[in-house]
């Protein structure tokens, strides 16, 4: 399972949201659950709450996604370099071949999209 996390998701996390909790626990002890944190939804969620970065960028479970050149240009492309990262974080690679869900807890925002989703809503 291949889960990318939104900043949403991440802020989410921060303020103790238990389905978030759990999901990043999952990822952590479950062979096949893989969490990914895309830079640009972390810079996000990190605006939203502060400390957010540091916090899940030292989780033994989750991955932080770098800005490669790439996702650099998909994401200039729009509005909200957060979204942006998440849902290209999420696209079909050799890796995943079918992808990854996102998590949020702003699932309108994904509506309609070309993104599988996760919704974190308690």
């Amino acid at each position: 399972m291949h889960i990318v996390l939104d900043d949403t998701a991440m802020a989410a996390a921060g303020r103790g949201n238990v389905l978030a909790s759990r999901l990043i626990h999952r990822a952590h002890v479950q062979a096949g659950w893989f969490l990914y944190a895309p830079a640009c939804a972390l810079v996000e969620a990190d605006r939203v709450r502060p400390g957010t970065a540091e916090h899940l960028a030292a989780l033994p479970g989750i991955t932080v996604l770098d800005l490669d050149l790439p996702a650099a240009l998909a994401v200039a492309r729009q509005d909200s370099w957060a979204a942006a990262h998440a849902q290209y974080a999420a696209q079909p690679t050799p890796n995943r071949p079918d992808g990854a869900v996102i998590a949020t807890t702003a699932p309108e925002r994904w509506a309609g999209g070309p993104v599988r989703v996760l919704d974190l809503t308690p």
